[in-house]
């Protein structure tokens, strides 16, 4: 008893430090923006989202009664007599990793003060992002036309529709998002909005989310369009 009134009588004290040093804001928080922490938490809360879809695809695809389509084939392209297997998908993956390198070339204009530049280059992000997107829009009409549904699919299991427009669907409508964000913030860089108030932090915050999508991208790829 006098040994478990001794632990508390230690334990007590620290557990107040630490408590009072976090409420304080003393070491944890004051030198994190704001605007960064809340995006840092949202796209945690995606990344659970992604994997939560990505892990119940895998489950889908390993469980299905019917033989599941041959995405080499389903996403291949005819060009000039020849089907290429997955040429539309390779070229939407080299677009959006262009434009992550885009994007980071934004930000570090953004914090040399260099308005112009930054703004350009956001505008080329969009630019890429908006091409993905219509290329995806493509792809999408290419399966309905061929008769896939999100309930049916007549190359084989039933579940490869659901699976495709729920995943690749949702992530499209990060990159739309991200789109509609970019040229928001570019416009504002544009007419010296942040020039005026000295915080190019939303252009670096805009990037976070832009590189996520980017990488969410790349987990579908390999697990959706290679496996």
């Amino acid at each position: 008893m006098a040994q478990g009134i001794r632990d508390r009588e230690v334990i007590a004290p620290t557990l107040r430090e630490i408590a009072a040093d976090w409420s304080a804001d003393q070491e944890v928080f004051r030198q994190t923006h704001w605007g960064k922490a809340m995006m840092w938490i949202f796209l945690l809360s995606d990344t659970f989202i992604f994997s939560c879809f990505l892990t119940g695809y895998m489950t889908v695809r390993a469980s299905a009664v019917l033989p599941w389509p041959n995405t080499a084939e389903v996403f291949a392209l005819t060009i000039g007599g020849q089907s290429i297997p997955l040429i539309l998908i390779a070229i939407m993956t080299f677009v959006l990793i262009s434009s992550s390198g885009t994007m980071a070339m934004a930000v570090n204009f953004g914090y040399r003060r260099d308005r112009r530049k930054t703004a350009a280059l956001m505008l080329l992000t969009a630019l890429f992002g908006t091409t993905f997107v219509s290329m995806q829009a493509f792809e999408w009409t290419k399966l309905i036309e061929e008769g896939v549904r999100p309930w049916s699919n007549p190359m084989g299991a039933p579940q490869f529709g659901a699976s495709f427009f729920m995943i690749t669907g949702f992530h499209g409508l990060h990159v739309t998002c991200g789109v509609i964000l970019l040229l928001i913030i570019a416009y504002k860089v544009a007419r010296g909005h942040y020039d005026r108030t000295g915080d190019y932090s939303a252009v670096e915050i805009a990037g976070l989310y832009w590189h996520f999508v980017d990488l969410v991208w790349v987990f579908i790829f390999a697990f959706f369009y290679l496996w």
